[in-house]
């Protein structure tokens, strides 16, 4: 479905609080070569309900003759969800409560861990033989107090049913600036009467933007109050502030991400190279305690200690 967003009348612009840089890659098993774009600000409550964010940019993976996918094996978590987004390449899923699939370029799995599940994430049977390029990237959505144990669930969502929005560039008419317009891939949360498909415990946004003509300008409404992270995946893009000579910007380069302030209901963003793509997460931030340790997510250390104790007695993916 493409829906063209007509200009708000009143606009308050978001301004950035804070710009992460590029990150140092490193390896996540032996399958993704990952930046860990939150940094330091990763599992604080500077990026709620966000907790984590690996990237893993285009890279090209020869063909495997020995058998032995890439990936990583069996591991558990609780308290939060994952949500993978296979770019380029495909993701193979399978956990202890009985799930087992691939996403394909395009698509996306939004795992609810809960109160407990292992899984195992590797390249999928198929990219293994034949190799190619592979580029995905994985985020970690904090649960809130009340429904960190409700049950494991696993939602497979197929890229040709993510709703895609159609965004008139600033400044041009819908019908004589066609093909300058952008595109915003709703994987969750609602744009311009558009929803997502997934389903959430807390308010999420998570939006792809596509932007293919440079010096392109769009306005992304979003909801005041609510955490919004922009983070550049492909190209380069300014944030700007304001109209006219109260104008300023602050770019943002590839693998670099902008936390913008809670207040203001647009954010403004100028493509400054062809082909930009953009990740948009947000939602309404959850302001409970974080306690965070390896491949669990909880409110406070007990329930940690908790979380390894059940793991060790075989109580998870029940």
């Amino acid at each position: 479905e493409k829906i063209n967003m007509s200009p708000a009348s009143s606009k308050t612009f978001r301004a950035i609080r804070h710009i992460l840089p590029q990150q140092p890659k490193h390896w996540v098993g032996n399958g993704f070569n990952v930046y860990p774009v939150f940094a330091d600000l990763a599992f604080t409550n500077e990026l709620s309900p966000f907790l984590m964010f690996d990237y893993a940019a285009p890279k090209e993976f020869t063909p495997i003759l020995n058998g032995r996918r890439r990936g990583v094996g069996q591991h558990p978590h609780r308290g939060f969800e994952t949500v993978t987004i296979a770019f380029q390449g495909e993701v193979e899923h399978q956990d202890s409560v009985g799930n087992q699939d691939v996403i394909e370029s395009g698509d996306v799995q939004w795992m609810t861990a809960g109160r407990g599940i292992i899984h195992e994430e590797f390249h999928s049977d198929k990219f293994s033989y034949q190799g190619g390029t592979f580029e995905m990237c994985q985020l970690w959505v904090n649960l809130p107090k009340e429904h960190k144990m409700t049950p494991p669930k696993y939602q497979p969502i197929l890229n040709k049913n993510i709703p895609v929005v159609s965004l008139s560039t600033v400044g041009s008419d819908d019908g004589d600036q066609k093909d300058k317009a952008a595109t915003v891939r709703v994987i969750a949360g609602e744009l311009d009467g558009v929803k997502g498909p997934a389903n959430t415990f807390s308010p999420v946004e998570l939006w792809d933007l596509q932007i293919p003509k440079i010096n392109s300008v769009v306005d992304l409404p979003f909801a005041d109050g609510h955490n919004c992270i922009v983070f550049c995946r492909e190209g380069s893009f300014e944030i700007i502030v304001g109209d006219n000579e109260k104008k300023s910007s602050k770019a943002v380069g590839p693998q670099a991400v902008a936390l913008m302030e809670q207040s203001g209901d647009i954010v403004r963003i100028k493509a400054t190279r062809e082909n930009t793509s953009v990740l948009i997460m947000g939602g309404k931030p959850i302001n409970e305690p974080i306690a965070a340790r390896g491949p669990f997510v909880m409110n406070t250390w007990d329930e940690i200690q908790k979380a390894n104790i059940d793991y060790r007695s075989g109580e998870f993916g029940t």
